[in-house]
């Protein structure tokens, strides 16, 4: 079998932000507008394709994170395959109690789409992630969402970046008018004002600027061709002798800008009214970088305990991390994970070089939320769902037997918050303690200890609504009835001052 899409048009990213600032509805009209879905589901009316947990319907947030592929053609560009991208998508809970979620999607991500909402800004949960994604190196490109509410304002939300999170940040658009007067926005690079029409936004409209906002699209480009041109002295002295610089020329050292996360391109506009998303699916295409961009993977030699690294290409010996495991109701459990470097066929066995232990891939699953389609093989640059592993937990290298590499571990945060849970009835008792220990496995921020003085089972985590999923995911997947006591903070102390004896 030979590869369906080139390395170089792979595009693995991440949708992150604050809690409803709307990162699945952005998700959403990116399914709809690549063709993926045929209908738009809104998280507020528990239809929405990412959201497919019960729990995530009934209360309207991202609790899981959930992976997708979709396929797209910059609307620029002819419609034909060689112009298309394929980009597979990981959609992020916002939630801090799910933070872990967020957390091993960022390992394994070559981008991320960081969303706002227009009327708060910067929110503390937008400031976790944003330090999460610098952790990783991840490139970013941040999208001002909600600008059509009341008391949306574009200039306060771009202040709020540049003070709280980047001075780097370039601003691609501007919005034509605010709140309920919100119309489309100005492409700063082409200078074109762009409407979105139709029932879904799916027509857009070029027109030239509206003649009272000439001045102010003016001065934002400038500054913006400024902030480029910066990344590059030729194009600088080409500026600075009064040249003015190419689409072209912007658009590729703005790239390697983001690249060297110097540059972070802002868009802005509305998901839920249908404006503003297939711009930022176009920059995903021009800006991200594809594996091939990234450098080599580091990690160890397991015999020598040397560092060893892998170039992400098809060539390499196979690497890949285990970002994620499912309990999936059809198939039994799934492992998340992204290939790095090499190629793999369904069939065949692959070592865990954290244990030492050889697994077999039974079947590849490219996941499509909570629908998936089989696959025969896989390469570097893929996120996939395996089945068949047996020995493999969240954080674990899988590599080619003949030669092993460990790949740097996902560190995760203590639980903070414990509750006690006993069985309803002696028939709840066994099935109580497969199904905590099936959750522990999915979830490394989730533990399971007995009380030594009292005999109870005590289940810790990041937050009560983090610990009350847990409890209703045993109900309704695993059938087990539950009494459950009041949630108890892990309080420390310290000595915080000298004193005298």
């Amino acid at each position: 079998m030979t590869r369906e899409y080139p390395i170089e048009k792979y595009r693995n990213i991440g949708i992150i932000a604050h809690i409803d600032a709307g990162k699945t509805t952005v998700t959403e009209r990116i399914l709809f507008y690549t063709g993926i879905s045929h209908k738009i589901g809104e998280t507020h009316s528990g239809e929405s394709i990412m959201d497919w947990m019960e729990q995530e319907r009934e209360r309207g947030i991202t609790i899981t994170s959930a992976a997708t592929t979709c396929f797209w053609t910059p609307t620029k560009m002819e419609k034909k395959k060689e112009n298309e991208y394929r980009i597979n998508i990981i959609d992020t809970p916002g939630h801090i109690d799910f933070t872990a979620e967020v957390q091993r999607s960022m390992r394994v991500l070559d981008g991320a789409v960081v969303i706002f909402d227009g009327v708060a800004g910067v929110e503390p949960q937008s400031e976790t992630v944003w330090r999460q994604a610098d952790k990783y190196n991840v490139p970013r490109i941040c999208f001002i969402n909600k600008i059509d509410r009341t008391g949306a304002s574009f200039k306060d939300s771009l202040d709020s970046i540049k003070e709280k999170l980047t001075p780097d940040v370039v601003p691609m658009q501007i919005p034509v008018g605010e709140e309920e007067n919100f119309k489309g926005v100005v492409d700063l690079i082409t200078r074109k004002f762009i409407q979105f029409s139709g029932d879904y936004g799916e027509i857009i409209e070029e027109g030239d600027v509206p003649e009272e906002m000439k001045d102010e699209v003016e001065r934002y480009r400038n500054e913006m061709v400024e902030k480029v041109v910066t990344e590059d002295e030729t194009l600088f002295d080409r500026y600075m002798e009064g040249e003015e610089i190419s689409e072209d020329d912007l658009r590729r050292v703005l790239r390697q800008a983001v690249l060297k996360y110097k540059a972070v391109p802002l868009f802005c506009g509305t998901a839920l009214k249908n404006k503003g998303v297939q711009p930022v699916l176009d920059a995903i295409c021009h800006y991200f970088p594809a594996p091939t961009d990234l450098p080599s993977v580091i990690g160890k030699n397991p015999k020598t305990e040397e560092e060893d690294s892998r170039k992400l290409n098809d060539e390499e010996p196979f690497s890949a991390l285990a970002f994620k495991l499912a309990n999936d109701a059809y198939v039994g459990s799934l492992t998340f994970i992204r290939v790095y470097s090499g190629k793999l066929s369904s069939g065949s066995y692959i070592l865990n070089v954290n244990n030492g232990k050889k697994e077999r891939i039974s079947r590849i699953l490219r996941m499509h939320a909570d629908q998936r389609e089989e696959l025969k093989e896989i390469y570097s640059g893929d996120i996939v769902a395996v089945v068949g592993l047996k020995e493999t937990s969240t954080g674990h290298t899988l590599s080619d037997e003949n030669s092993p590499i460990v790949l740097e571990e996902i560190s995760f945060p203590e639980p903070v918050v414990g509750i006690r849970v006993e069985p309803k009835t002696r028939e709840d008792q066994e099935k109580m303690g497969l199904a905590l220990r099936r959750l522990a496995e999915e979830d490394p921020t989730f533990r399971v200890q007995g009380d030594v003085d009292t005999g109870e089972t005590i289940i810790s985590g990041m937050g009560e609504i983090h610990l009350d999923i847990i409890v209703d995911r045993m109900k309704r997947e695993f059938k087990v009835e539950a009494q459950v006591g009041q949630p108890q903070v892990a309080y420390k102390e310290t000595i915080r001052k000298m004193a005298d004896e």
